[in-house]
């Protein structure tokens, strides 16, 4: 996919509520095609038949197929922003001790990238050739990281770092950068033993406990 000006990536957003109707039934469709096929299946043409919708019920919103695809990725991220909403939810990570405040918060943030691994897959390999979606993919994995560090910054006392704060990033950078590989590319990518997602999050877990604190918080 090539990189286009800006200016194409305009929407303009519905204001009637048949029109409000037509465009949700036109981005719930693009994420429904992403998830199946992937980018190579995402065609107007194709999204115009899975929402039963006409091209004018598009271009009357975008100009372009990039400009299309770029608002069911929004779409899409906004459906994993709103699972991102546990971490702020301070009654569920306020009794938690240090290890299973750790192995919580991961799973946490990897569950939410393997519960969308369709969509994301598709996201994460066209980003490889369009700078519009890997910026935009990399402002959403600072929002992830960036409330994944606040629930875990309260650990600053007993991380053992010089500096919890780099700390807590790097393992942040790791984990999230070993879940988007598994999601684009499959549990079998570059390990001689893939495991199932359960085991996946459990070893990610145990590897930021054994770095942040040290390995030595008792398993729970």
């Amino acid at each position: 996919m090539a990189d286009v000006a800006a200016d194409d990536f305009e929407v303009r957003p519905p204001k009637q509520r048949r029109s409000r109707e037509a465009w949700n039934r036109v981005l719930d469709a693009g994420v429904t095609l992403l998830e199946d096929g992937g980018y190579e299946a995402f065609t107007i043409a194709a999204v115009c038949d899975r929402a039963e919708v006409a091209p004018p019920a598009i271009y009357a919103r975008t100009n372009t197929k990039d400009a299309l695809f770029l608002a069911v990725y929004e779409h899409g991220i906004a459906r994993l922003r709103a699972e991102q909403e546990v971490f702020t939810d301070a009654d569920r990570w306020a009794a938690l001790e240090p290890d299973a405040l750790v192995r919580s918060a991961v799973a946490e943030m990897v569950g939410i990238s393997l519960r969308h691994t369709e969509f994301l897959r598709a996201v994460v390999l066209t980003s490889a050739a369009h700078s519009e979606v890997q910026r935009r993919g990399s402002r959403h994995g600072r929002e992830l990281g960036e409330r994944f560090t606040t629930v875990l910054r309260r650990l600053a006392g007993v991380i053992t770092h010089d500096d919890p704060e780099a700390a807590l990033w790097s393992c942040f950078d790791t984990l999230f950068s070993a879940s988007m590989i598994r999601v684009a590319y499959g549990p079998a990518f570059a390990t001689p033993v893939p495991v199932d997602d359960h085991r996946f999050v459990v070893d990610m877990g145990e590897t930021a406990v054994r770095y942040l604190l040290g390995g030595g918080c008792p398993r729970v």
